[in-house]
This record gives C-alpha cells, structure tokens and sequence, in this order.
C-alpha cells in the first residue's frame, strides 16, 4: 500500500494525499487481479519484473496528467483520470457496426474508460462476456468500468491477459512465452516492450521512425524498471515495425 501511494499519489480520488474516493485504490487492484491468477506468473524474477513495469507503465501512461514540471515529477500522476478526456460527453466513433457479435448500442459510447482506457463496442462486449458471463451488462452500461474501481482494473488486466488475434497478448510478449513467427519477424515484431506498444497503439504509434522523447510510453517503461531494479530488454521501441494489422 504505501509503495501503491508512492508511484500514483496524484491517482483519481487523492487530493493532497487524502481520499475523497480512491477510485484506484491498491484494495480495488488486488480484487480485481483475483481474476487473473496467470498475471506475473512466471518463475524468471527478471521477466516477472519487466511485466509489471510494462503493465504499470502502461496504466501511467494512457491515464497520466502530469507535465514536465508537475509537482512530484511528470511520472508521479499516473492514474490520474479515469475517463478519456475528449469524450466525457461521450464519443461515437468507437462503434464499430461491423463487429456483428458485439454491436453498440445506441445512445451508449464506448471511448476510454480505466487503467488502459478500455475502448470499443466490441472490446466492452468480450470484456463483459469474461467478467459478467453476458455481452450485454457492458454493452448496455459501459459507464460501469468509470465507477466502478474492480471493474475498471479488472477491464485493463482482461486486456493485458488476452490476446485477439493476430496479435498475442501483452502477457505473452512480456513474460516470453510469445515466439513471432515469420510473418512477424519480416516486420521487424520482436520480443520486447516495442511489440506492446505495438498491441496497445501499434497503428499510430509505431512504424514512424519518430524519435524516442523521455515522456512516451517507453519513458514511462524505463522509469518503472528503474524502480523495480531491472533492465528493459530488447527492443524497447517499435518505431522500426509495422504494425500487426498494416500491409508490407
């Protein structure tokens, strides 16, 4: 708890170090992993390490508001927000209509909500069918995962844990049970944080050779294996792959 404290001091809820509503709270955190026995599972302490720095990075980095002269640090206000700041009126554009076993229902958006900003009809409908054992609890009500804390870390280690095809989880590239395969290899998708990223984002933030910056994904990764005492790895970036759904 008071490590949780340390690294998001500034989550949503805190206010000059007391709670109004610790939406993020370490309890909410642990309850929820309770669904995913196979997180950090693994019996190589390095791996194990850099999994929970890219995951932490990762929370920090999709709901962050800090700025480079922020108080305490820019990586101190991870978990800062809750909601995707552009849609708190809501945001259509993720409904996906194609998406025949999950369509959005009307009136109802499906932007960024928790740790990893859960987006997308189709993502809250698969989501829903894991935790509630139905797509529709989710799909009717996706406001769930901003109100409640359980839900909305348990929506970002679903994510985490599960792979959708044809890209593999972010679990299995980070505890080094993924192998790419030719197909892969040809674009440059590697072991290493790099192809997280490229999981999470991968189609606006990877194969545009941009130049690392201390305040990226990466930055926060680095931040996070510095304080756990471990190395990053291989392959970091992912400015040299192409993305897993793109056209070599």
């Amino acid at each position: 708890m008071k490590k949780w404290d340390e690294l998001f001091p500034h989550r949503f809820g805190i206010k000059n170090g007391q709670s109004s509503n610790d939406f993020y709270s370490f309890n909410a955190f642990l309850q929820a992993l309770q669904y995913f026995p196979d997180f950090l599972h693994t019996n190589d302490k390095v791996l194990q390490k850099r999994e929970l720095a890219a995951f932490l990075a990762n929370m920090a980095y999709e709901t962050g508001g800090g700025w480079p002269t922020a108080p305490d640090g820019y990586f101190k206000w991870g978990l800062h927000f809750v909601e995707e700041q552009g849609c708190l009126n809501g945001c259509q554009q993720y409904s996906d209509t194609s998406k025949k076993n999950w369509m959005p229902v009307p009136g109802k958006s499906y932007h960024g909500r928790g740790p990893l900003q859960l987006s997308w009809n189709y993502n809250y409908g698969q989501f829903s069918e894991f935790l509630f054992g139905n797509k529709d609890s989710l799909l009717q009500h996706p406001e769930i995962v901003a109100t409640n804390g359980v839900v909305s870390f348990a929506s970002a280690l679903w994510f985490w844990m599960h792979p959708q095809k044809p890209k593999p989880s972010c679990h299995e590239v980070m505890a080094g049970i993924w192998k790419p395969n030719a197909y892969d290899s040809s674009r440059n998708i590697l072991p290493g944080f790099g192809t997280v990223i490229n999981i999470i984002n991968g189609g606006i933030e990877c194969g545009n050779n941009k130049p690392y910056t201390q305040y990226s994904r990466m930055g926060y990764y680095q931040y996070f294996c510095n304080y756990l005492h471990v190395t990053p790895g291989p392959n970091m970036g992912c400015a040299n792959q192409k993305p897993f759904n793109s056209v070599l």
